[in-house]
C-alpha cells in the first residue's frame, strides 16, 4: 500500500494520475497547503522541503517502508516499481526522461510563476505578468513543435513525461493560453484527458 500525501495542484496530480494508471492501491492524506499543513512536523519527516506530493511505500526497496518527495522522482520510482510508462529501450527511456526534466525545470517553475503573477500577486505587476506568460507561451510552442511529429511528448509511447506535463497544461486558461493556438498540444491534451485513469487522478484529493 502506498500513502500519498498531496493536494490539488499540478504536481500533486502527476502522482495520483500515475498511481491510477499503474493500478497501485493507495491511501490519500490531504495536505491543505492553504492552511499550512505542509509545515507540520509529521509531513516534514517525509518531505523536508515542505512541498507536496510525497509518498510512503510500505513495500519499498528490500520490502521495507520507503518515503519519497519530489514529484519527478516519485514518477520514476513508480515507473521502475511497476515496469510501466518508462520504456525499456535505452534511447526511448532517455527521451522520456529528457521531457520529464523539461517539465520539471521549465514548465513547472514558469507556469507556476505565471499562475502567481496573474492570479495571486497582491498587486498587478506587469513586468512579472509579461515575463512569465511570454515564457509559458514559448514552452507551449516547444511542446507543440515536438507533438507535430510525435503522438506523445517523448515519442509514440505514453510515458511519465506526458503524465508530468498534462496537469500543468490542464490549467492552460490560468496562463491565458487558448489551446486552439497550439493545435498539436490540443490534440495531445484531448487524447490524454479522455483516459479514465487521468480523470480519476485529476480528482484527487477532493473526492477522497
Amino acid at each position: 500500500m502506498i500513502d500519498l500525501h498531496t493536494w490539488g495542484t499540478p504536481n500533486g496530480r502527476k502522482v495520483s494520475i500515475m498511481l491510477e494508471e499503474c493500478g497501485l492501491p493507495y491511501t490519500v492524506h490531504k495536505v491543505d497547503i492553504s492552511k499550512g499543513d505542509q509545515f507540520k512536523p509529521d509531513f516534514l519527516k517525509i518531505s523536508p522541503n515542505n512541498r507536496i506530493p510525497a509518498i510512503v511505500d510500505s513495500d519499498g526497496p528490500g520490502g521495507k517502508p520507503y518515503s519519497l518527495f519530489e514529484s519527478g522522482a516519485i514518477l520514476i520510482y513508480l515507473a521502475e516499481k511497476t515496469g510501466k510508462f518508462l520504456p525499456k529501450d535505452p534511447a526511448k527511456k532517455y527521451d522520456s526522461l529528457q521531457w520529464l526534466m523539461w517539465q520539471m525545470g521549465g514548465v513547472g517553475p514558469m507556469f507556476g510563476q505565471a499562475h502567481h503573477f496573474l492570479r495571486a500577486a497582491p498587486t498587478k505587476i506587469e513586468y512579472g505578468i509579461k515575463r512569465y506568460v511570454d515564457e509559458a507561451k514559448r514552452l507551449y510552442g516547444v511542446l507543440d513543435k515536438q507533438l507535430a511529429s510525435h503522438s506523445f511528448a517523448a515519442g509514440d509511447e505514453y510515458t511519465i513525461a506526458d503524465i508530468a506535463i498534462f496537469p500543468w497544461v490542464a490549467r492552460h486558461e490560468w496562463h491565458t493560453v487558448n489551446l486552439a493556438d497550439f493545435p498539436n498540444v490540443k490534440r495531445w491534451y484531448d487524447v490524454i484527458n479522455a483516459r479514465p485513469a487521468v480523470t480519476k487522478g485529476m480528482a484527487v484529493p477532493y473526492l477522497n
